[in-house]
């Protein structure tokens, strides 16, 4: 029984990254839907397509954020005895997807700038300067498999680590990094088999192990500080 749940829930792992990938072409469509912020709108053109059950996106690429989710779950499932082996890794990765792989995939200037500014092959090289401009979702479109890997509750503290460091790689501000963290988190809740209702109240009562961390580390944490108090404000009123 046990084996049998195990080759079920590794199907289930291998059906999560292609839907992703699926569902990030849907929505990119080669890059003409990828910049459409009205909802309706996209709609309507996807009706005029068929619809989803119709529809038949062969021949449609997948985004830079998909290429970069794949080279965040290669780097997990790499060979690595410490988290700093791992980043390091994240950040060779990174560095090398974005010089050779997303060009046509419309990688957004965040995610790129940072990128050429790591140094995988120095220590500390995954670090890169903190961005007061740093937000967005590109942390977050490629943490998924951070959750795949780290999904049981007693490891939320390496899901942290990892979804925080990988996250600051090329957004290190609080809005970008815990777009990550959520992410993965959100994740690791979907296999535990959390009702949705709770998932907010859960992300809430992680942020201050995220914030303990940041300190723990003792980087940008003045920086960092003067964000997190306008999340805070947000996070009371929900």
């Amino acid at each position: 029984m046990a084996l049998e749940n195990t080759v079920q829930l590794s199907e289930k792992y291998e059906a999560v990254m292609v839907l992703s990938g699926v569902g990030d072409a849907l929505g990119y469509k080669n890059g003409l839907w990828e910049f459409c912020y009205s909802g309706t709108q996209m709609h309507e053109k996807l009706e005029k397509l068929g619809g989803l059950d119709k529809i038949d996106i062969k021949g449609w690429r997948v985004s830079d954020d998909t290429v970069l989710h794949i080279a965040t779950a290669e780097a997990l499932v790499s060979e690595w005895a410490t988290t700093e082996e791992l980043v390091s890794i994240m950040a060779t990765k990174y560095k090398k997807t974005c010089a050779e792989d997303i060009w046509e995939s419309s990688p957004g200037q965040t995610t790129t700038k940072a990128c050429f500014m790591l140094r995988p092959l120095e220590e500390k090289g995954y670090i890169i300067p903190f961005n007061e401009r740093g937000g967005g979702c590109g942390a977050a479109m490629r943490s998924m498999c951070i959750g795949l890997m780290f999904p049981c509750e007693d490891q939320i503290e390496m899901l942290i680590e990892i979804a925080v460091e990988s996250g600051r790689m090329t957004h290190n501000h609080p809005t970008g990094y815990l777009g990550a963290v959520t992410a993965a988190l959100f994740t690791a809740y979907a296999i535990q088999k959390m009702a949705p209702k709770k998932l907010g109240a859960g992300l809430l009562s992680v942020l201050p192990k995220v914030w303990e961390y940041i300190e723990k580390v003792g980087r940008d944490v003045e920086e960092n500080k003067k964000s997190w108090a306008t999340l805070k404000t947000v996070g009371s009123h929900i």
